[in-house]
């Protein structure tokens, strides 16, 4: 049995809820582990995708607004020769290509959102995929379901170092509001 059809199935998810319903949770918490790693895996592979064509966007609008400014010489230097008709053809091709540029554009600023909320996605499974190890791990150590909701893993190796700093930096705050508490 399959537990997530989608990735925003595995964000939305609640574990305690799932796990609750099983007969034997610590087999049903290896397999939700499993498939949130693949959810990792295809989000990291979207990801890549996302970003790639991002990228090949960036570079196609530069090359295209390099031919806008190719054209619009061209039609500056058919002016200097006195063939208008020339320039106007210059013209025209300037055109053309500025309105390619702007659909360019639209597309581009399409993946930049879809790279945007990929690695938002990323995130949140990365998220989710810690919590599961951590209730897996609380299950294997012989927590009780409620207790491996608590159960927190010594210097986890699943934390960022953007994470790490965010934590530091929260944990700073804490102790100043509890200095602040004290005095």
């Amino acid at each position: 049995m399959s537990y997530f059809t989608r990735l925003t199935d595995i964000v939305t998810c609640n574990l305690s809820e799932l796990l609750d319903g099983e007969s034997d949770p610590q087999a049903a918490i290896v397999q939700i582990v499993v498939e949130i790693e693949r959810g990792v895996a295809s989000a990291d592979r979207s990801m890549t995708t996302a970003s790639s064509t991002r990228e090949r966007l960036r570079r196609e609008l530069d090359e295209h607004r390099e031919r806008i400014d190719h054209w619009n010489d061209q039609a500056r230097n058919w002016l200097k020769t006195g063939d208008e008709r020339q320039a106007r053809l210059s013209l025209i091709c300037k055109s053309e290509v500025e309105d390619l540029v702007a659909g360019l554009t639209q597309q581009l600023n399409a993946a930049i959102a879809t790279c945007d909320h990929m690695l938002t996605t990323y995130r949140a499974l990365q998220a989710r995929l810690a919590e599961a190890r951590r209730r897996e791990q609380g299950l294997v150590q012989g927590a009780t379901l409620a207790e491996s909701e608590t159960v927190v893993l010594g210097d986890s190796e699943s934390v960022d170092s953007a994470t790490s700093e965010r934590i530091e930096d929260e944990l700073s705050r804490l102790r100043a509001e509890l200095e602040g508490e004290a005095d």
